[in-house]
């Protein structure tokens, strides 16, 4: 599940860099598609694991590259790249893996 929806993620952040001007490929258009990347990689990285304990680890580092995304897609709004519009349910996507990786940590932690 979580998997899946880094993937989705991944997606739609892929299609919304598409629209961003090319000067930016380099920039912030790379550094949203390595963290989306980051996400669903390291879930998968972490789920391979052997105890319960490294992956937490990883699903956590998982949630830092969410804050990162969470970070530069605000900031490509804010700077003009793409519309509130576009970016605002990637921002809604990045929100509620956010939620589904807390509340796995939580149960497998208890």
């Amino acid at each position: 599940m979580h998997l899946a929806a880094g993937i989705y993620l991944c997606q739609l952040c892929y299609e919304l860099t598409k629209s961003f001007h090319s000067s930016e490929l380099y920039g912030i258009t790379s550094q949203i598609r390595r963290a989306s990347v980051s996400v669903p990689a390291t879930i998968a990285e972490g789920y391979g694991r052997v105890t319960r304990q490294e992956y937490i680890r990883y699903l956590r580092i998982a949630l830092g590259s969410l804050r990162e995304l969470d970070t530069h897609l605000v900031i490509s709004e804010r700077v003009g790249l793409a519309a509130p519009d576009k970016i605002s349910p990637v921002i809604k996507e990045v929100d509620e893996l956010t939620r589904l990786i807390v509340s796995t940590i939580n149960k497998i932690q208890d």
